[in-house]
């Protein structure tokens, strides 16, 4: 259980961090839709580990080898299976906590739940599995495309830094420009050297990626228990190291009046719009066509290379010690995947609307 999301364009991913291969099985997705394995691949590129000298050095190309429901290059309707092989594991480097519980990691819980454990890089618990997701997630982006809806993450915050801008004053295709994937050059500079610094210190550091959503039609979301921004706080808060999420105004939102949150309507051509979009495009957990827009805060990486105090399986106080290969900050690589887990909310819930209205059946 656990291993799937979605209802009808729906994900089930499996592997393991040092395992022989990652993969996922994509069902739903419309029959006739032009796959571009290039786009999957630069996505899949744009996750890898080792792509810069602030994130983890394990060199995986993350190859994806297309296994299913794609001939002479569109979608049969039939599940899509991808796999990639992994290609760089050192499970060596963590023989030394097979029976150890670092701190933060999922170490414990998994030996609670489960009564066993895969120690090697933390088995399915490790941040690898991503890998799967941002290949559905690939798929997911293209249907989207191809309906004119765009999805761009952007790393906003490292630490104490934080972008003020609005992000309708920015770039957004800026932020591939630049190895921590800040839409503003000057920030970005200051971010990077941050992550440096810490990573000399053999320490880690969080932040936050904020992602926009553009052209996304009204009427998308499924009230009571699956409204819109509900499905996307699940999805966000499932990703390795999310500790927050806010959409629309978020926690600011609570230090203003209702008469300055308030978003009012106008008719602009034969389209209903809002003046403002405090809501951030979703109201009464339905979307209303308006820019969808949130945060991702993500902790610090738990693995640090530094010896910390913790406890053994037997109850027994252990040091652990740092060693393998780590990102010093998750966020430049966290990007691909808060716009897949978007892209995966938007299609299905695409799909979903086609249900709600008798003259779409």
């Amino acid at each position: 259980m656990g291993n799937s999301f979605g209802k009808l364009f729906k994900i089930t991913t499996f592997g393991e961090s040092h395992g022989v291969a990652l993969g996922v099985i994509i069902e739903g997705c419309p029959a006739g839709l032009i796959i571009d394995e290039e786009k999957i691949i630069a996505e899949m590129q744009r996750r890898k580990p080792g792509q810069s000298k602030i994130t983890t050095q394990r060199k995986e190309e993350d190859e994806i080898e297309i296994l299913s429901g794609v001939f002479e290059g569109k979608s049969t309707g039939t599940p899509i299976g991808i796999v990639i092989r992994n290609a760089d594991q050192k499970s060596k480097d963590y023989t030394h906590i097979a029976d150890k519980f670092r701190p933060s990691h999922a170490d414990y819980t998994y030996f609670e739940k489960y009564g066993i454990r895969d120690y090697r890089g933390g088995g399915r618990s490790s941040a690898r599995e991503t890998a799967a997701r941002v290949a559905g997630g690939a798929i997911a982006k293209q249907f989207l495309e191809a309906k004119g809806i765009s999805i761009s993450a952007f790393v906003t915050q490292v630490g104490d830094l934080k972008l003020d801008k609005n992000y309708q004053t920015l770039d957004l295709s800026e932020a591939e420009n630049n190895i921590v994937r800040c839409p503003d050059p000057e920030m970005a500079e200051q971010m990077i050297a941050l992550i440096d610094s810490v990573r000399l210190d053999r320490d880690t550091i969080g932040g936050v990626v904020s992602c926009v959503i553009k052209n996304t039609p009204p009427g998308l979301g499924e009230p009571v228990f699956d409204r819109l921004h509900a499905e996307l706080g699940k999805a966000m808060l499932s990703i390795n190291a999310v500790k927050g999420f806010e959409y629309g105004s978020g926690f600011e939102g609570v230090k203003m009046r209702g008469s300055a949150h308030n978003d009012a309507f106008v008719k602009k051509g034969d389209k209903v719009k809002t003046i403002t979009n405090h809501s951030g495009g979703i109201q009464g957990g339905i979307s209303n066509g308006a820019d969808i827009y949130f945060n991702v805060a993500f902790k610090p990486v738990a693995t640090i290379m530094q010896d910390q105090a913790s406890l053994n399986e037997a109850g027994e106080e252990v040091t652990v010690s740092g060693k393998g290969r780590h990102d010093p900050c998750v966020v430049p690589r966290a990007v691909p995947i808060v716009e897949a887990m978007a892209a995966l909310v938007i299609a299905d819930y695409l799909l979903l609307s086609k249900t709600n209205k008798l003259q779409d059946i």
